[in-house]
């Protein structure tokens, strides 16, 4: 491995976590925690969108952040529930029960780090795409 493309591993690294803390810091939660629930949410938002738009997302997430919103994914099975509580139903399916989550706080806590971290405009796109009762839990930067 040359230096740079171990720079360039660290750096995805780097970046990955500094997502997980941020939504660990911002829940109060632990960094293992934090990152089922970032995988959770990831996998709800990838089956919700249209293949266009979950491309167009995943062109912006870092490196590590990408491989984790894409594991598991079967591009042969949309999922079609466009309600909110079915999303919110996905989100507690990938996560697990836990006693106590918020889980739409939970959510929003995701949206907010994904409205730091991807373009203002993929933010809208993907936001216009979503219905109006899901796009209550990702409010307008």
């Amino acid at each position: 491995m040359t230096h740079t493309s171990a720079t360039g591993f660290i750096h995805a690294a780097e970046q990955a976590q500094q997502w997980v803390n941020e939504l660990a810091q911002d829940l109060g939660w632990s960094e293992q925690s934090a990152y089922r629930f970032l995988k959770s949410v990831l996998h709800a938002l990838r089956d919700w969108l249209s293949p266009e738009e979950m491309a167009d997302l995943s062109a912006q997430l870092p490196t590590l952040i990408r491989g984790i919103y894409f594991e598991g994914w079967k591009p042969d099975t949309p999922t079609w529930e466009r309600k909110k509580s079915d999303f919110v139903i996905c989100v507690r399916k990938g996560f697990g029960s836990e006693p106590d989550v918020d889980i739409d706080e939970a959510i929003k806590a995701v949206f907010r780090i994904l409205d730091h971290h991807i373009s203002h405009g993929e933010i809208v796109q993907v936001r216009n795409s979503m219905k109006k009762s899901l796009r209550q839990l990702w409010p307008a930067a």
